[in-house]
């Protein structure tokens, strides 16, 4: 019976410690990560010589799902990585929450990518994520002029034929 109630009082502990992280992840503070980058090809996406921004500026909106109104923002600046972390107030459950990009710091790779420059971010502990922290898509600009490199990587990619 002793031996019992040891292994009840066991499980019992274990089941407390397990849970424990997941209610302190239930908080109404979220962080937000992501980077930005410099799409060094024009095709709207990463590849191998993408170049990361740093210094750049993105902002988080959130906004009524009806009406429109903006409800939270918050702006940070990328790190030397092109990477950066939003620390968001409140639980954003009945808010569409936004990533855009601002400003790259980069006068060769700053034009903004056309309907393809804003990532939406679920802010809410409501939303089956156990974890307060929120990753992104990556952001990106677009440089002016294409890369002569970029037809090896898009073809590499398997975007071209190969003539080998």
């Amino acid at each position: 019976m002793a031996q019992a109630l040891a292994v009840a009082a066991l499980f019992a502990t274990i089941f407390c410690l397990s849970i424990s992280p997941s209610l302190a992840h239930n908080s109404d503070t979220f962080s937000v990560e992501g980077k930005v980058y410099c799409d060094t090809c024009q095709v709207m996406f990463e590849t191998k010589i993408s170049e990361p921004i740093a210094g750049a500026t993105v902002r988080l909106e959130c906004r009524k799902r009806f009406g429109g109104g903006l409800t939270f923002s918050v702006e940070g600046v990328t790190d030397k990585n092109g990477n950066y972390s939003l620390h968001v107030e409140g639980d954003h459950e009945e808010e569409i929450c936004t990533l855009l990009p601002i400003k790259s710091s980069r006068p060769d790779c700053n034009e903004q990518m056309a309907n393809y420059g804003k990532i939406v971010v679920s802010l809410t502990s409501n939303s089956g994520v156990s974890s307060n922290v929120r990753y992104a898509n990556p952001l990106g600009f677009t440089i002016k002029e294409a890369l002569p490199d970029c037809v090896k990587v898009l073809t590499d990619m398997g975007f071209f034929p190969s003539h080998d």
